[in-house]
């Protein structure tokens, strides 16, 4: 995924993109980058387009946003009691610049 989110938002790339991109960092086989490819496109993290014989991948949603909802998943799933400790571990473990986001985040909230 931090291949595809590394692209030009509505870039799509090829499995031998990826592929290319990842071997310059360690030994991956193609078959493996493929397969993968193919399963996070299966489960709605990417877009596949067919283009040829070959399909092209982008992101389907940014990081962020990829993050934000795994995080609202795991709040979902915990029990009314669990979300505030879990909160507040979150919290206590946050540097300084990611308290400053979270009382802007608030902020706005408030104003709205």
């Amino acid at each position: 995924m931090d291949v595809l989110w590394d692209l030009e938002e509505g870039h799509e790339v090829t499995v031998r993109q990826v592929h290319a991109t990842l071997s310059q960092g360690r030994d991956v086989a193609y078959t493996t980058v493929m397969t993968v490819m193919d399963r996070l496109a299966r489960k709605g993290m990417t877009i596949q387009h067919k283009d040829g014989r070959a399909y092209r991948y982008a992101a389907r949603t940014t990081r962020a946003a990829m993050t934000a909802d795994l995080m609202r998943g795991t709040l979902s799933d915990l029990g009314s009691g669990d979300r505030e400790p879990a909160l507040v571990a979150f919290v206590e473990e946050a540097s300084a610049e990611d308290l400053a986001a979270l009382r802007r985040a608030l902020a706005a909230l408030d104003a709205d």
